[in-house]
């Protein structure tokens, strides 16, 4: 039988995990009743290749590889592969839009255009880790009534038209989040009142829920209520 080295064959990060158990020794791995591409049963491969993809569109817009392997925990070298790897997925071009992140949601990528929003364009670490941290989900981007946003804490009334960082002109989605049966402005509290002084009764949002219980509920009362928007 030919032995493999097993660097060659398995991920990085596969190989890491294996060698808790096993550095040094030889290994059989059965085939299997049917032999299949290595993590499509388990999707782990998939997984893999929308990280990778992130990594990439990153690097494409700013971050270095030196940021990008503290936030992915991996070396330099790794970063530098994935980055500089021949693929063909198509790169989505970022931008501050409700067109934009209507392009990442189509592509299952809407976690990623929520992180190079709040990078890029707010640049509020903080609040990035504050509104991505606890492994969330993501509704949208769909047509949202503005009268269910809390008005408590959030909306000053006052007139931001000439102090927001926004483009007026392609403003972006509202990020909202579901937290109780309630939902909050968070982090775009100038837009949204923006929009209400404009009178505008339903906007493209995206919704951010926290935790299993709060999907359920979600789901209960809105799951079927909300129109996506598929085109801009």
């Amino acid at each position: 039988m030919k032995y493999e080295n097993a660097s060659d064959i398995i991920p990085e990060e596969l190989l890491k995990e294996i060698q808790k158990y096993a550095a040094g020794k030889l290994l059989y791995i059965p085939s299997g009743e049917e032999k299949r591409a290595w993590g499509e049963t388990s999707g782990y491969r998939e997984q893999l290749r929308r990280r990778n993809r992130m990594i990439r569109n990153k690097y494409a817009h700013g971050l270095t590889v030196s940021e990008l392997a503290d936030k992915y925990f991996l070396s330099l070298d790794s970063i530098k592969k994935i980055i500089y790897s021949k693929k063909n997925d198509k790169m989505l071009t970022y931008s501050p839009s409700v067109e934009s992140a209507v392009k990442y949601a189509n592509a299952g990528l809407i976690e990623e255009w929520i992180q190079c929003y709040l990078l890029f364009t707010r640049k509020a670490a903080p609040i990035v880790d504050d509104l991505m941290k606890g492994d969330p989900l993501y509704f949208g981007v769909v047509k949202f009534p503005l009268r269910l946003i809390q008005r408590e804490g959030y909306d000053t009334g006052e007139n931001l038209s000439g102090e927001s960082d926004e483009d007026v002109s392609t403003p972006p989605p509202l990020l909202i989040q579901y937290d109780e049966g309630k939902f909050y402005c968070t982090v775009q509290q100038e837009l949204l009142a923006s929009l209400r002084q404009c009178k505008v009764n339903a906007y493209p949002t995206i919704i951010v829920l926290k935790g299993n219980s709060e999907y359920k509920r979600f789901m209960k009362y809105y799951g079927n209520i909300f129109i996506y928007v598929d085109k801009v």
